[in-house]
């Protein structure tokens, strides 16, 4: 199963939960992909999206409310996406998500 799709995510930050929408998409060797992570506080593009099966690795550069790079790793299982952000000195978020449609 391909890791394409839009997933609606939920990041347990210090700040709460973090609800945002995920878009994953693979390149045509599905290798790599591009993205964004569109949330209450703006949109972030997933830069350097490597794929590995059925797990992902990327990096956001966050703007807002302070500038910092965050990795990203996660595993989808079907519809479900599960993973962690590791927002540098603030640790590492967990990081759930859900298929659209």
């Amino acid at each position: 199963m391909s890791v394409a799709g839009t997933y609606d995510c939920v990041t347990k930050s210090p700040m709460g939960d973090q609800k945002s929408t995920v878009t994953i998409v693979p390149n045509d060797d599905g290798t790599e992909f591009t993205g964004t992570n569109q949330g209450a506080m703006g949109a972030m593009e997933l830069e350097d999206g490597k794929i590995d099966g059925n797990k992902l690795t990327w990096t956001m550069n966050m703007t807002v409310p302070m500038p910092m790079k965050l990795e990203g790793e996660a595993t989808v299982e079907g519809d479900q996406l599960t993973g962690e952000v590791n927002a540098g000195a603030f640790g590492k978020m967990a990081m759930t998500g859900q298929r659209q449609g």
